[in-house]
């Protein structure tokens, strides 16, 4: 067996070829706002103040999400939207459970208290 003289013929990338005119693919500005976001809601979980960012960074990622999917593959950044999205889910997670706990440690202390008016004995 014989090989032709010249060149080796490179191998096309998968897919359909890209038009010139097509914009090159851009990492989305809300995946990284999202993360953000989402590390900012999850750090003050336990604080109930978690809840705003974590709330925004979820509602952003809904945005970013259907942009990527208008824009057939040229915004990125989908890992950091996972990222992020668990991030949120966590920081709300640790705002329940600063709920909950709250509520216990306050229905413990109604119970402890006494009922009714703690008169003197003197009194009838």
């Amino acid at each position: 067996m014989t090989t032709a003289a010249g060149p080796m013929p490179v191998a096309s990338p998968p897919g359909p070829p890209r038009h010139p005119f097509d914009p090159d693919p851009v990492r989305a500005t809300k995946a990284r706002a999202v993360f953000a976001l989402g590390l900012m809601g999850a750090l003050t979980g336990l604080f109930i103040g978690g809840v705003v960012p974590a709330t925004v960074a979820l509602q952003l990622a809904r945005q970013a999400r259907r942009e990527a999917y208008a824009s057939g593959g040229f915004l990125t950044g989908a890992a950091w939207l996972r990222r992020g999205e668990t991030l949120a889910w966590t920081g709300l997670g640790l705002v329940a459970v600063s709920v909950v706990v709250a509520l216990v440690i306050g229905v413990i202390r109604l119970a402890e208290a006494p009922y009714g008016h703690d008169f003197a004995p003197n009194v009838d």
